[in-house]
């Protein structure tokens, strides 16, 4: 936890330091829901890209959607646990280290093995062609 004046030297530093955003997963900046979905796009204050961390407990479920409506694809990172993504019907296991990229249109539902599962959701708009490095 941090004090008042702790939290307006932060207040401060965060805005005479634009090139970037520092937080951590902890901090009182990031909104959580339900202590299992952790809203980093806000906190890091980023508008090209959704991020959050999700943790779901041993045998839970997270919620089954698409992202139709914002027509985002989504890319899950698996930190820790492990567990399957069910993509239209299909599971797909996952473990620490795993990358998943799943269309907007596909209907999907995380859901934690015996160890819980825990991996950070990142979301775009598809582009037409990638605008980043070639070498990347």
């Amino acid at each position: 936890m941090c004090t008042h004046a702790q939290a307006s030297v932060r207040a401060l530093y965060a805005t005479a330091v634009s090139a970037y955003t520092l937080v951590n997963v902890e901090d009182e900046s990031v909104e959580s829901f339900r202590g299992a979905f952790f809203k980093l796009r806000r906190a890091l204050g980023t508008n090209a890209f959704g991020i959050n961390e999700i943790r779901l407990p041993p045998g839970r479920q997270g919620v089954e959607h698409d992202e139709s409506a914002t027509g985002h694809e989504e890319v899950y990172v698996v930190l820790d646990g492990g567990g399957t993504f069910t993509i239209d019907g299909e599971e797909v296991r996952v473990k620490p280290g795993d990358y998943l990229r799943v269309d907007p249109s596909a209907t999907r539902i995380a859901s934690a093995g015996d160890e819980g599962l825990r991996f950070v959701a990142v979301a775009a708009k598809p582009q037409p062609a990638y605008d980043g490095r070639e070498s990347l």
